[in-house]
């Protein structure tokens, strides 16, 4: 197991930016490929960008693309979602999952972090 703790959420003005991270327990974090997900009131959660486990290779939603960048630095056991020009309809909890690289599911979840953009 693996656990996750997302941090850098908050309130933004539009066209702000954030920084959020994921810090993950263990010292077998290069073993999971990772992503964030987002999840805002009465709507599904969805995907917003993924990983692999080098971070040679990253995917992006279609709504985030140009404007978010999804990183890890394994050495300190932590994946990051940089979020610029940021939109009302960015606001959401976002959520660090993890998976195996073997694996088709995300196993492993963080508790969310709140993300607020105001216009």
């Amino acid at each position: 197991q693996v656990q996750l703790v997302e941090s850098g959420g908050g309130l933004v003005q539009a066209g702000g930016s954030l920084r959020l991270s994921c810090a993950a327990s263990g010292r077998t974090f290069s073993s999971y490929a990772m992503g964030w997900f987002r999840q805002a009131p009465g709507k599904e959660r969805e995907s917003v960008a993924a990983i692999n486990r080098s971070g040679s290779n990253t995917y992006y939603a279609d709504f985030v693309k140009g404007r978010f960048t999804i990183s890890r630095d394994n050495a300190k056991n932590t994946v990051y979602l940089q979020m610029n020009s940021l939109k009302p309809e960015d606001t959401a909890v976002y959520y660090c999952a993890a998976r195996r690289s073997t694996q088709y599911d995300y196993n492993y979840w963080g508790q969310g972090t709140q993300v607020t953009v105001s216009s």
